[in-house]
């Protein structure tokens, strides 16, 4: 019985040190594949790869033109917008602003940038572990994923949740000061991005007896690098995961390191 149980845990052994030689360095070169093709569709200077003069144009709009806009996308900014929306002023008439975006001050996405960094780390969170490198336990591999799936989900995450921002932060931006011509002030836009959409809106403030309010209208346009981004991430963070989930058997056995033996029971009492 002894016999067998040490058997067992020998190849218990000898699987472990396999997969921490063989099976991570493997898992962690596709990830690193899927990244770099991720890197190679953001349209930004990352690992190599530069896309900031790729130019897009889009149109984004509602019924009833209520809102409309024609975007032109260079990189990671807006660099040229026509911009009409209507607004309501006394006795419910609508007005229609117009405005516009000019290249010298771009509106720049800053969404697009910060997930490109937290990508660009994981990548470089792969690349500090050599090739021939050889792992010692599971809990050294389980912290290098913890910072290659932290990065990822921080970099998915920023494409997908946009970071809310209070009106009267939108109408004192540094972006709305510089429209052309101005908007009225009991007004405001933004662009941002949410998943694999650009999403353009406008604000309009209330002021009925003290009590301040606003009405938006937004329009949306998919941005198809975009999708293909969000879709490497989403591979990265499985492949990522799957790693973990496999040396996460081996984690119980804390005194599993490579080279060690597990020793015969002592005898009974």
């Amino acid at each position: 019985m002894v016999d067998c149980e040490i058997a067992e845990a020998l190849n218990l052994q000898h699987e472990f040190e396999w997969v921490l030689n063989q099976e991570i360095h493997k898992g962690l070169d596709q990830v690193h594949q899927i990244l770099v093709e991720c890197a190679r569709r953001f349209p930004v200077q990352l690992y190599g790869h530069d896309n900031s003069s790729k130019q897009e144009k889009f149109v984004l709009s509602v019924p009833s033109d209520q809102l409309k806009c024609l975007v032109t996308l260079t990189g990671d900014s807006i660099t040229h917008a026509d911009i009409n929306f209507k607004i309501t002023r006394q006795a419910n008439n609508p007005v229609m602003v117009h405005t516009a975006i000019h290249n010298e001050y771009p509106w720049k996405l800053q969404q697009v940038q910060d997930a490109a960094n937290h990508l660009q780390q994981a990548i470089y969170h792969i690349d500090d572990v050599g090739k021939n490198y050889k792992f010692k336990s599971s809990d050294e591999v389980l912290h290098i994923l913890g910072n290659i799936l932290g990065s990822l989900q921080r970099g998915r995450t920023s494409l997908i949740v946009p970071k809310k921002k209070a009106i009267d932060d939108l109408m004192n931006s540094r972006n709305m000061k510089a429209l052309n011509p101005n908007i009225p002030e009991d007004t405001a836009i933004s662009f941002y991005i949410q998943s694999h959409k650009l999403i353009f809106a406008a604000y309009q403030l209330t002021n009925i007896h003290g009590n301040v309010s606003y009405d938006s209208t937004h329009a949306e346009y998919p941005v198809p690098w975009l999708n293909e981004v969000l879709v490497l991430f989403t591979v990265g963070l499985q492949l990522c995961q799957q790693l973990k989930d496999k040396i996460c058997v081996f984690s119980q056995y804390k005194d599993f390191t490579v080279g060690s033996r597990p020793s015969s029971p002592g005898p009974g009492i």
